[in-house]
């Protein structure tokens, strides 16, 4: 006698679900409640069913009346709604974790708590409700973060970031746009682990825990796990990262306490438990808990199972779990997901799919739908449209399976990864590694990777374009920008200025954190034609590495952008460049090039600088952008991220505070009509050798060196690395960010429109020696 199942869902995980079930003597009917094109194509046992995953009375109506002895529910949400409380409330046998065990992965806090609790290694977090207070604590985190929505977001409440501003951003997209609704009224902002993902998916009745192969699933949706996150674009299994020795940590160290844990709350884990982790250098821990098969993880690890499905389902809800002998095949499974165009946003539904009966007639090769429909022709209807699953001994030839099954499929607008599983695809001989065709060489494999380049083009584009004004013609993607100049009138002249950020990027790599950097080249740049008395119109950048990450080239691009805007001038730019051997790994340079306009009359050339004259300073934000090669030698032993009191925060955030433009103090004193003799930018060659640039042969500038307090940082850079004072000052700029030489009369009326970012620094004198004196 055979038993009718349903499985409720619509995914990939169901269609495999179904295909697998369906292979079982013991079942009879298939139903698949909605189901996709796949399942209402696939004929024989299976059947789609016109009820979705909320319809639960209906859904209990239908099981009764269609004599279904067991329901397998695959998606999180019904199972976080009660659907198996319900179904076992009228007496019909349900596969999966009730709502109470269902909150593993209904709430993340929840799911923090327990592991707390059970001391299960997770990364650190916190927890907030509140908007601001989250921001607060935001800003107190010296190390980079994972900002996620604590309830149900369909895969896509996760946001890695590399940098504060990205942190915010993500934390205003959940709290205050309400991008993901009511799973983000709470949020978990936690340590971002560095190591690699894998997935370990096992069977539980309540109290036997059965593993299946470990797998490892891509969640970005582009190459070299870039873009956005996804429900997942593809995955492989076994894992070879994780040994039967990691394996057996996992069960015992992660799954099994867990699962005592809700049996003493009163809620029996019954179904699968899907313990996504992170392989650190100080071992497992345990990123999220999933209540359910995994998807894509199901399209893999299915394909190798030699024992019958349902007998394991059913005893599993049976409580009966050790006696069912789960045998696993040697060989391996991979995946590769087709996603429709626009995903993992808004993707148009009911476009034509071409090709997937050639695709199964590959050898090894299973198409399994999620996101398709089925009318005259099997049409798009969701984000992921495809899983295309190879089963082959080996994993470069599941791979190589998998992905000549996906050449056969076309739809317009289909995008898929072309690196699932590549970072572990070496074999030696012993492992069959001859029996692979060799791979013909690309750019690529001289370190260049153009569709990075490209990525970060598109990531960049949204920030560039706000920039723009109606004069700029021609800007980023073109192969030189164009800025309509008839505006300017006859005696404009233009005033450029080209310079680096230099070794501060090193501080930015060594952090991860990018978004400051981009400011400094454009204030820097500011601040430079700036001194002439000109306003800047546009600003043309170059970003060199050893290798192209889009995020941190769209972050680094983006922090040049706000500088613009704030500048009112246009970014034309977007040049970067890929470099392996010219740079060190993760290294980069940031360069740039502002154009500004004076009008001939308005320049400001330091011909009328004389003795008397009053020198006004300006605070600067910090080091700015000179001095970093000695302040990285005095600091090399310290720790970037730890707090020191006497600067308020951290050392690297010291360190990365931003290049000040003083665009706006230089506009407030020309509104004002104070006569401006001279502009000193303090760069390179600190407070000594600037100021030389702008002094008369006969003149010096006397310093009072009274007159301001050096700020902590300067000071702790001196103590630390017993520099001399003299150096000091010809290094740094000590605080001074801008120097404005005015007449002695201008002096007042300077230092009443500044406030109290600006004081009488020293007055210009008949020369003795140096052109500088510290008095």
């Amino acid at each position: 006698m055979t038993s009718n199942v349903l499985i409720v869902g619509r995914g990939g995980r169901e269609h495999a679900l179904a295909w697998k079930l369906a292979e079982s003597p013991h079942v009879g009917k298939v139903y698949v409640a909605p189901g996709n094109g796949g399942t209402a194509a696939a004929g024989g046992k299976i059947e789609n069913v016109a009820l979705t995953e909320s319809d639960i009375d209906d859904l209990i109506e239908f099981a009764g009346a269609n004599q279904v002895d067991l329901t397998v529910i695959g998606p999180e949400a019904p199972l976080v709604a009660g659907i198996v409380d319900c179904f076992e409330g009228v007496g019909l046998r349900c596969f999966g974790p009730v709502a109470g065990a269902a909150q593993l992965e209904g709430s993340k806090r929840f799911s923090k708590e327990i592991m707390d609790r059970v001391r299960v290694a997770t990364a650190s977090y916190e927890a907030f409700t509140d908007h601001a207070e989250a921001v607060a604590h935001l800003r107190a985190v010296t190390t980079p973060v994972v900002i996620k929505a604590s309830g149900l977001a369909a895969g896509k409440g996760v946001i890695v970031t590399n940098s504060m501003a990205e942190a915010e951003q993500a934390l205003n997209r959940i709290m205050v746009e309400n991008e993901f609704g009511e799973a983000g009224s709470e949020v978990i902002i936690e340590e971002r682990l560095i190591g690699q993902e894998a997935s370990v998916l096992a069977f539980c009745d309540g109290t036997t825990i059965i593993p299946m192969p470990a797998a490892q699933d891509h969640k970005p949706l582009l190459d070299g796990d870039l873009g956005p996150n996804t429900g997942g674009m593809g995955a492989y299994a076994p894992a070879p990262l994780v040994n039967g020795q990691l394996m057996e940590e996992v069960v015992t160290g992660v799954m099994e306490p867990v699962v005592r844990t809700m049996a003493l709350e009163g809620f029996p884990y019954v179904g699968v438990l899907y313990a996504g982790l992170m392989l650190t250098d100080d071992g497992p821990k345990v990123l999220e808990f999933n209540c359910r098969f995994g998807d894509p993880e199901t399209q893999v690890v299915l394909p190798l199972l030699e024992t019958d499905l349902y007998e394991i389902l059913t005893a599993c809800v049976d409580g009966t779990l050790d006696q069912v002998p789960v045998r696993w095949n040697d060989g391996v499974a991979a995946t590769v997901v087709a996603a429709a165009e626009g995903y993992p946003g808004a993707s148009p539904s009911g476009r034509t799919i071409t090709g997937i009966g050639d695709a199964n007639s590959v050898p090894g090769v299973t198409v399994f739908h999620a996101g398709t429909a089925l009318g005259d022709d099997v049409v798009t209807a969701g984000g992921r449209v495809l899983a295309v699953t190879g089963v082959q001994p080996n994993l470069p030839m599941a791979l190589a399976c998998a992905y000549h099954g996906i050449e056969h499929i076309e739809f317009e607008g289909m995008q898929y990864r072309n690196d699932i599983g590549a970072h572990v695809t070496e074999l030696s001989a012993a492992d069959g590694g001859e029996s692979l065709l060799p791979r013909p060489t690309t750019y690529a494999d001289a370190g260049v990777n153009i569709e990075a380049g490209s990525r970060a083009v598109a990531m960049m584009e949204r920030e560039v374009l706000s920039t723009y004004g109606p004069e700029v013609m021609a800007g980023i993607g073109s192969f030189g920008g164009m800025f309509d100049a008839s505006a300017l009138g006859e005696d404009a002249v233009l005033v450029a200025s080209t310079d680096g950020v230099g070794t501060k990027t090193k501080i930015a790599t060594a952090l991860q954190r990018y978004d400051t950097i981009g400011q400094d080249i454009v204030n820097h740049c500011v601040n430079d034609i700036l001194v002439q008395g000109a306003r800047p119109l546009f600003f043309l950048d170059y970003v060199a590495t050893s290798q192209l990450d889009p995020r941190v080239t769209a972050t680094v691009v983006g922090g040049m952008a706000m500088a613009c805007r704030e500048a009112g001038c246009a970014l034309l730019g977007g040049e970067t460049a890929e470099m392996p051997g010219v740079y060190e790994k993760d290294e980069l340079d940031v360069v740039g090039t502002m154009v500004g306009v004076v009008k001939r009359g308005d320049i400001v050339d330091h011909s009328r600088v004389t003795v008397g004259n009053q020198v006004v300073g300006i605070r600067s934000s910090g080091l700015h952008t000179n001095g970093y090669s000695l302040a990285r030698k005095v600091f090399e032993l310290w720790n970037l991220n730890d707090r020191v009191a006497a600067l308020g925060t951290s050392l690297g955030n010291a360190l990365l505070e931003p290049h000040r433009s003083y665009l706006p103090h230089v506009t407030t004193l020309r509104n004002a009509g104070v006569d401006i003799r001279a502009l000193v930018h303090i760069t390179g060659g600190g407070l000594i050798e600037n100021p030389a640039r702008v002094l008369p042969e006969e003149t010096a500038l006397r310093v009072d060196r009274s007159s301001w307090t050096v700020p902590p940082l300067f000071s702790l850079i001196c103590s630390q690395g017993n520099i001399l004072e003299r150096e000091m000052f010809t290094a740094f700029n000590m605080g001074v960010g801008m120097m404005v030489i005015v007449p002695a009369d201008g002096l007042q009326e300077a230092l009443s429109k500044l406030g109290s970012d600006a004081w009488r620094l020293g007055e210009i004198v008949p020369r003795d020696t140096e052109p500088v004196e510290l008095a």
